[in-house]
């Protein structure tokens, strides 16, 4: 479907009157939060969501990440919460433990961004619960929720709307047509847009690259540029993340000639998931797949690490956006 999304074919238009429903649901439930805005859970702190109107990966994780550190550098004391896609912790909601918790209890990117950041993050479907409980849990000032912009039952300060900047909106058609959870027009609504793969910034949105950084050996921790790689550069490359040509074009321009295995988005894996792969090989996988491998990794087994890079002029236009929130100890300059 993603592949019929975005290369416009034709036999999708059979699916327009599931569409054309799906676009009045929509539309209604915003219609009802907007007429209603003291139905939704308002919390005391600033909130951002960092969201997306398509299917498909569009780099929230690194924006996340990149907010986190961010905000932190100037004064905020920052938690994050998310909804936990395919985790089962022992209750709801629930603030992961670093370096107790696994992927299969928690997801992967809330233990991803709870490991690299290491802030306090809080899962739960029900976000305003899982920001409630954040609050009760920790001390924060503001809250960062990964993704959860169609989630009309939590109020916020800030919406960050991520696009894919190659494949922008696909044919422009919302669900099941087309890859839109919701009509185009929710772009004017946003207070920024982001595209992920562009090069500079312009009227349709700030542009963010992801720049590799290093890489790093599950096993022993190793972390090497990739320009000083030691091995050979033909390598197998995993990546269960939205869009997975984009890790094997990282890959491309960093010199390697991957061979990919492109697995679904969330994938969980265990030792026979890569029994068909040419262990003689390199293997270079993303971030996200790495935190469910550690415990059956070989050797020769490493991941990417990638960093989210914005320019001044978006961190001046997040900052004027929060112009009014912020807590005594904070600038408002970037």
């Amino acid at each position: 479907m993603l592949r019929s999304w975005y290369q416009g074919r034709r036999w999708l238009a059979l699916l327009r009157p599931l569409s054309a429903l799906y676009q009045q649901v929509a539309e209604r439930r915003r219609q009802r939060f907007l007429a209603e805005p003291t139905a939704s859970w308002q919390p005391p702190v600033p909130l951002i969501v960092v969201g997306n109107i398509t299917l498909g990966g569009t780099g929230k994780t690194p924006m996340v990440i990149w907010l986190v550190e961010h905000l932190r550098a100037q004064g905020w004391r920052v938690g994050v919460i998310s909804r936990g896609y395919g985790a089962e912790p022992p209750t709801l909601p629930w603030r992961i433990r670093p370096e107790l918790d696994g992927p299969e209890q928690v997801g992967d990117e809330p233990l991803l961004i709870a490991r690299r950041c290491q802030v306090p993050v809080v899962i739960d479907p029900d976000r305003p619960r899982a920001g409630r409980h954040l609050l009760e849990q920790a001390q924060v000032d503001i809250i960062i929720s990964d993704d959860g912009l169609q989630h009309y039952a939590m109020g916020r300060t800030l919406e960050v709307l991520m696009l894919d900047h190659a494949r922008g909106l696909g044919n422009a058609r919302c669900l099941p047509e087309g890859p839109l959870r919701e009509p185009a027009v929710r772009l004017a609504s946003v207070d920024l847009i982001v595209r992920n793969g562009a090069t500079a910034d312009g009227d349709n949105g700030f542009a963010m690259q992801l720049q590799a950084t290093e890489l790093v050996n599950l096993v022993t921790g190793q972390r090497i540029s990739p320009s000083a790689w030691p091995l050979a550069t033909r390598v197998q490359a995993v990546a269960g993340i939205g869009n997975p040509e984009r890790f094997r074009r990282t890959l491309e321009s960093l010199g390697f000639t991957p061979t990919l295995q492109a697995f679904a988005d969330h994938a969980g894996y265990n030792a026979d998931s890569f029994a068909g792969f040419d262990h003689g090989e390199p293997l270079i996988m993303t971030e996200k797949d790495a935190v469910k491998c550690v415990g059956f990794a070989r050797d020769h087994w490493w991941y990417l690490r990638v960093d989210a890079h914005l320019s001044d002029a978006f961190a001046a236009a997040l900052h004027l956006q929060l112009d009014g929130h912020l807590p005594p100890s904070c600038s408002t300059s970037p």
